[in-house]
C-alpha cells in the first residue's frame, strides 16, 4: 500500500506538472487501464508458490520505471545529472537482478550460483565503468548529448552488474536477495521523488528501501550469514571451518498416517514446524483443519516459523493466515524454541535446512552456526517430507537418524489430508 500511494502521488504530480492536449491525457490514461489490467490478471492467476518469483518480476519493473524516468527527466533537466545518475544505476541493477531472481525461482534457471573465474574483479571493473560513466557526464553535465551517452552505458553496465551479482547468489540465499532487491526499487523510487521534485514520493522511497535493508539484515542474521557473503557469492556461513563435514550414520526409521495421527491425538503439547514444502503442496487448509480438530480435543498445537522458510520473508505466515489459523499460535523461532523440551511431538512438515542440527553439531558444515528450531529436543519428531534427500541448501540432516525422530515419507498435500481425516474419526 506504501508503494502504491508512493507511485501514484507521482503519477498524479507529474500530470499536474505538464500541460498537454487532451487526446495526450486520454492515451495516459489508457496506458494506466492496460497496465493495471495486465497486472490484476497475473496477480488473479497465481498459486501460491509463485508468489517469491512474481514479486521478483514486479521488482524489474520499478527498475525500468526508474531509468525511463531518469533519462527522461535529465534531457528535460540537465541540473539533475548525480540524482539522474543515481536511478539509472539503481534502476538498471534491479531490472536484471529481479529478473535473474525470477528466473532462479520459477526455475526456468539453474539454482546454483555462477562462479566465474575472478568474479570479484568482474564486479569491480563494472562498478569503476558506472562511475567513469559519471564522471564523462560531469564534465559537461549540461550537455545532454554527452550526458545520455553516459547514462546509456551506466544502464549497459548497471544492467551486467545486476545480472552477474544476482546470477551468482545461490538458489537458498534467494529470500535475502529479494528483499534487497525490494531495498534497490526503494531507493530507485527515491531518485525518482529528488527528480521530480515530489516529497511524499522521495519519502515513500526512503521507507520501502530502508524497510527492505533492515529486513535484509535480519534474515542474515537468522542464517549466520553476512550480507556481502550472499551479495557476493560466498560458500558457508561466519562460522563455517575449513574441515572435513561431519559423517551421518545411522538408519532412518519411517511411520505411517494412523501411528502419526495416534501420536498427535494423544499428546498434550505438539508443535508444527512448516516448511516450502507446505507451500509446494497447497497443504495449508488440510493443516489448518487438523489443527483445529486437535485443538477439540485438548491438545495444544502451535507453530515454529524459521524467519527464512520459504522463498520470501513471511511466505509461510501468510499461507496459515490465509488457511485461517489463529495468529495467536504462530510463533516465531526465537520465541518457541525453549519449549521444544516440553513438546511431545514436534511435527516438521515440508521443512529441511530449518530443522538441521549440523548448524549446531558440525562446525564445518556449510550451515554452522545458523539459528535452527530445535525440533530433536522433543520427545517425538515426525519429518513429513517426500523423500530422505537433502534441503535446499544441499546438507544431510542427521535429525531424520535420530532414535527420537520417524520420517513419514510422501506428498505433504495427501498425507495431510490423510491426518486430518484420521484426527477426526478418532
Amino acid at each position: 500500500p506504501v508503494a502504491i500511494l508512493g507511485v501514484s502521488a507521482g503519477i498524479a504530480t507529474s500530470l499536474g506538472a505538464i500541460s498537454q492536449a487532451p487526446q495526450v491525457y486520454g492515451q495516459i490514461a489508457m496506458a494506466c487501464a492496460a497496465g493495471g489490467s495486465v497486472g490484476f490478471m497475473i496477480a488473479r492467476g497465481l498459486a501460491p508458490t509463485q508468489l517469491p518469483e512474481t514479486v521478483a518480476l514486479f521488482h524489474s519493473l520499478v527498475g525500468a520505471a526508474a531509468v525511463t524516468t531518469s533519462i527522461g527527466s535529465y534531457i528535460m533537466d540537465p541540473h539533475h545529472a548525480v540524482t539522474a545518475w543515481i536511478g539509472t544505476a539503481i534502476g538498471a541493477v534491479t531490472v536484471t537482478g529481479s529478473l535473474v531472481a525470477y528466473a532462479k525461482l520459477s526455475e526456468k534457471m539453474g539454482s546454483a550460483p555462477w562462479c566465474l573465474p575472478g568474479k570479484d574483479m568482474i564486479n569491480i571493473g563494472m562498478l569503476a565503468g558506472n562511475i567513469g560513466c559519471l564522471g564523462y557526464m560531469m564534465m559537461d553535465p549540461m550537455n545532454v548529448t554527452n550526458g545520455v551517452l553516459a547514462l546509456s552505458g551506466t544502464t549497459a553496465l548497471a544492467g551486467a552488474l545486476g545480472f552477474h551479482i544476482t546470477a551468482s547468489i545461490g538458489g537458498a540465499d534467494m529470500p535475502v536477495c529479494i528483499t534487497v532487491l525490494n531495498s534497490y526499487s526503494g531507493w530507485a523510487l527515491c531518485a525518482e521523488g529528488f527528480m521530480l521534485n515530489n516529497s511524499l514520493l522521495t519519502t515513500v522511497g526512503s521507507l520501502i528501501g530502508a524497510s527492505g535493508a533492515i529486513l535484509s539484515y535480519i534474515m542474515c542474521v537468522a542464517m549466520n550469514r553476512s550480507l556481502t557473503n550472499v551479495l557476493f557469492g560466498g560458500y558457508g556461513t561466519s562460522s563455517t571451518g575449513g574441515g572435513e563435514k561431519m559423517k551421518i550414520t545411522g538408519t532412518a526409521t519411517t511411520t505411517d498416517v494412523d501411528a502419526v495421527a495416534d501420536m498427535l491425538v494423544n499428546a498434550k503439547n505438539v508443535i508444527i514446524v512448516p516448511g516450502y514444502g507446505v507451500a509446494v503442496a497447497k497443504a495449508q487448509y488440510d493443516i489448518a483443519e487438523m489443527v483445529s480438530s486437535l485443538r477439540e480435543k485438548g491438545v495444544n498445537v502451535r507453530f515454529g516459523i524459521h524467519p527464512v522458510a520459504g522463498r520470501m520473508p513471511g511466505q509461510l505466515n501468510v499461507l496459515l493466515a490465509e488457511a485461517g489459523v489463529p495468529y495467536d499460535i504462530v510463533l516465531e523461532m526465537d520465541e518457541i524454541n525453549e519449549d521444544f523440551e516440553d513438546c511431545d511431538v514436534a511435527l516438521c512438515i515440508g521443512a529441511n535446512d530449518t530443522i538441521n542440527s549440523a548448524a549446531l553439531d558440525d562446525p564445518n558444515s556449510v550451515i554452522a552456526g545458523m539459528p535452527v528450531l530445535h525440533v530433536w529436543k522433543a520427545k517425538q519428531v515426525i519429518v513429513m517430507k517426500r523423500s530422505l534427500a537433502a534441503g535446499y541448501a544441499d546438507v544431510d540432516n542427521p535429525v531424520f537418524f535420530n532414535e527420537n525422530t520417524m520420517m513419514l515419507l510422501g506428498n505433504a498435500k495427501q498425507t495431510c489430508d490423510g491426518l486430518k481425516t484420521k484426527i477426526k474419526s478418532v
